[in-house]
This record gives structure tokens, sequence and C-alpha cells, in this order.
């Protein structure tokens, strides 16, 4: 459990590093609202999975948080978007956020025993936790062919490493495949990351240190939250 508070804590610390120089500005500039949008949704399946498998209050308790997080994200995002943007952003979250996921779990509650609802709730949840963990694949290739780690920053790959690590342990001692399969990618995905900002990082000034985090987490394709 501390584990999981400490990689929440670091989601937060990149969370409020982005959305503060939002608010400063007053101007979601050139940040993009889909891996927001996309990261609340696979919350919701989290959750939803933690609520109707049996013995998973911590899946369910720790993804909660998360998606109070992205909820909170998208709003702000909406406070701040220009006009077009905002419609956008608005349709997306809309779709995304409370008609597909309102449509899921309706559809299983209405016409499906418990069982079947576990595995829906399960596979949706790998699935996009599969498209998070594989939009870094992107950024490795780009550090092979640049040499440089400019556009991977090294907190994103360790959250990376240690969220997939520790939700491979969970799903080991739980036994639980919906759980193990994307973190276990993800784990791996992150040890390659790590390996990878070994081979290649440079030192650079602390004021570019300081915006490769900021460019890398407004234009990370997804991350899950579980």
């Amino acid at each position: 459990m501390a584990s999981l508070i400490f990689i929440f804590g670091l989601l937060v610390l990149i969370y409020r590093k982005t959305f503060w120089h939002i608010v400063q500005r007053r101007s979601t500039e050139e940040f993009e609202s889909l891996p927001y949008i996309c990261k609340l949704l696979n919350a919701y399946f989290w959750v939803w999975y933690g609520i109707v498998k049996p013995n998973s209050v911590l899946v369910a308790s720790v993804n909660g948080f998360g998606a109070v997080l992205e909820i909170i994200y998208v709003l702000i995002f909406l406070v701040f978007a220009p006009p077009r943007i905002k419609a956008k952003t608005a349709i997306l979250a809309g779709v995304l956020d409370v008609v597909f996921p309102g449509a899921a779990v309706l559809v299983t509650e209405l016409f499906f025993d418990r069982d079947v609802q576990i595995k829906v709730s399960g596979f949706l949840s790998l699935c996009f936790s599969m498209v998070a963990y594989g939009s870094p694949l992107s950024a490795m290739k780009t550090v092979v062919v640049t040499k440089s780690v400019e556009y991977m920053p090294f907190l994103l790959s360790f959250i990376l490493f240690i969220n997939g690590a520790v939700w491979t342990v969970y799903a080991f001692l739980t036994k639980d495949a919906f759980i193990g399969i994307p973190n276990g990618s993800g784990f791996i995905l992150g040890t390659a990351q790590l390996i990878l900002y070994a081979m290649y990082w440079k030192p650079k000034s602390s004021k570019k240190i300081s915006g490769d985090l900021e460019d890398g987490w407004q234009h990370q394709t997804l991350i899950s939250s579980n």
C-alpha cells in the first residue's frame, strides 16, 4: 500500500507542475486534453473492476483516487481551453468518460451475472492499460534514432517502471491475469526505458530539465493509473 501511495504522490507532483502552468498562464496553450480524458476512462474501468471483483478494494480505492485527480484536471482544462478546444474536449469527455463507461456498466448490470461483469470489466481495463503502456514505444524509438533522452523524461520512465513492478507483484500474489498482463508489460517497458536512459543520458541545464518534464508529460499519449 505504501508503494502505491508513493506512486500516486509522484503522479500528483507531475500533474501539479503541468496544471499549475495552465492556471498561471490561464491558457492550455499546446497541451492536449485527450491523454487526460483517456486516463480518466482507464481509471473508471479499474474502479469498476475493483468493485465487482471480490477482495479487490485496493484496486478500486487506488484508481478511485486517480479518477478524482483526472476529473479535476479535465475540469481545469475545460475552464482554460480556447472555445474550439473547449468544445472538442467537452464532446470527447462526454462520450468517453460518461456515455461509454456508463453504457458498459449498465448493459452488464442488467443482462449479465457477476462472473461476466468481472470478465468484461477486467478485459476492458486490460485493453486500455495495454494501450497506455504501449504509448512510450514511440518515445523509445526517438531516443534510439536521436541518441538523446530529451523527449523521454526520467521521472516518467521511473514511474512506469515502479507502477508496473508494484502492480505485477500484486497480480502475482492475487493470481489476477487482468492486472498482471498489462502491468507486466509496463514493467518490461519501464525497465527498457531506464536502460535507454542510462545509455543515452547527457548532462543538461536545470532550465532544460524542467522544460522536459512538462513537455514529456503533456504530450505523453497515455499512462495507466493501474
